[in-house]
């Protein structure tokens, strides 16, 4: 099993892999848009694309499983993922001299992208599957979040300092520049540390869908996965649509909406911190178990979007700030508990198939957050034009919002629920 130390070193992979995505969903998005006056649906469109390719995860869950190494899978994700941001930091600046011509290489560019980060992440959360002990894998899903929000941090402002004043060249370089750190990384954060695990690899007989297929009849992934899609449809419904919320309905100002925005990563970063020092600090004399963080994180997360349903009819005397630090806090000690549940059950088998596993969840998750940002403008948009209350037409999706983290509740409650008979298990996580 691995150290401390060893999950910090897998957690720079994943610190890579978030440096390297920000840049180009965050930097090329809006030098699309502001610099070059292109649509925003055009980056939207082109983040789509990265996103149908996570349809792959099992695909490349099941080749590591298969081959018995997920190094590799991890290394050439990582490696795919940055000849996919560089080609598309080309690509930009394509765009400004021939628009078409930029927009068709940035297609392939951001497939990469997607299958780069596809191979990369969903392997690297099966190898921290299988290392990290069934008790440290709560605090073990925090500390790599963790990393990853300092590697999208670190990039966003040490990218904006070297890119002012903005020319192409100069996004190509830092672009060049961010991947050959993060490349770097990974390989200082993975090498070695499959070594000395011993792995029995069992071929699947039939095809992968037949695999899949039978691995869709067990009861617990088949919840589990659902569970998965859904609690993150409703942790990405609001994305988008909470700063406009605050300008149309609270009158704040585009400087104080992105606070509120930050406050909402503050507060998400501090259940990870919090899981984080339950799982390791105190976990000698009291153990918070994953199911209470996962159904207690998805309970308050429903409760603090009713409170933004219910703070917009009364927007004058309502502590939106504190309402949103709440749903951060709530977002972020469910999200890391169920990165560590997801860990717990894709070991669970013991069968070699945890890429496969892993696979599946990220595949629901992804596809999940895609539909989410989609969903959630969408969704305001029909309000908007139905109803001439801007506080009911956001409120309406929050609502919706905490309802589906209700729904997900009690999704978890019945995955944790022992069943009759031999089919009996442990609860979210081995142990528990």
């Amino acid at each position: 099993m691995l150290s401390w130390f060893g999950i910090a070193r897998l957690g720079l992979v994943q610190m890579s892999l978030g440096a390297i995505v920000v840049l180009t969903t965050a930097t090329m998005n809006r030098v699309m848009v502001v610099e070059l006056a292109m649509p925003a649906i055009l980056p939207g469109l082109l983040v789509s694309l990265y996103y149908g390719t996570q349809f792959l995860r099992p695909r490349f869950g099941h080749g590591a499983d298969q081959g018995g190494r997920r190094t590799p899978w991890i290394l050439g994700g990582v490696a795919l993922l940055a000849a996919g941001a560089i080609s598309a930091a080309l690509s930009v600046g394509l765009m400004e001299r021939a628009a078409w011509m930029g927009i068709a290489a940035a297609v392939p560019s951001f497939l990469l992208i997607g299958l780069g980060i596809g191979s990369a992440g969903t392997n690297l959360l099966a190898l921290l599957s299988t290392r990290v002990s069934a008790a440290r894998q709560a605090p073990a899903g925090s500390l790599v979040w963790i990393m990853m929000i300092f590697g999208l941090a670190a990039t966003g402002i040490t990218a904006g300092l070297l890119l002012d004043p903005y020319t192409h060249t100069r996004l190509v370089v830092v672009t060049l520049g961010v991947c050959a750190v993060a490349l770097c990384l990974s390989v200082v954060g993975i090498w070695g540390q499959e070594r000395g695990e011993k792995r029995v690899i069992e071929k699947k007989q039939g095809d992968f869908r037949g695999v899949v297929r039978a691995l869709w009849t067990d009861r617990r992934v088949r919840i589990f996965t659902i569970f998965v899609f859904a609690s993150m449809l409703a942790y990405n419904l609001q994305d988008l649509i909470l700063e406009p919320f605050a300008g149309h309905v609270f009158g704040l100002s585009v400087g104080e909406s992105t606070k509120l925005g930050g406050m909402h990563h503050a507060g998400a970063l501090a259940g990870m911190v919090t899981v984080l020092f339950a799982g390791t600090f105190l976990a000698r004399w009291v153990t918070v178990s994953l199911r209470v963080w996962v159904v207690g994180g998805c309970l308050l997360s429903g409760v603090s979007l009713g409170g933004l349903a219910y703070g917009g009819l009364h927007a004058s005397t309502w502590p939106i700030a504190a309402n949103v630090f709440v749903l951060g806090l709530a977002n972020g000690a469910f999200a890391v508990a169920a990165i560590g549940a997801m860990m717990g059950l894709a070991r669970e088998g013991g069968d070699g198939s945890e890429g496969l596993r892993m696979g599946l969840f990220g595949a629901a998750q992804a596809i999940a957050f895609g539909l989410g940002s989609f969903a959630g403008t969408a969704m305001v948009d029909i309000m908007r034009l139905l109803t001439s209350m801007d506080a009911l037409a956001y409120g309406s999706v929050f609502a919706f919002e905490g309802f589906v983290f209700l729904v997900a509740a009690a999704l978890a409650l019945r995955l944790t629920s022992p069943t009759a008979g031999a089919e009996a298990r442990p609860a979210l996580m081995p142990g528990e």
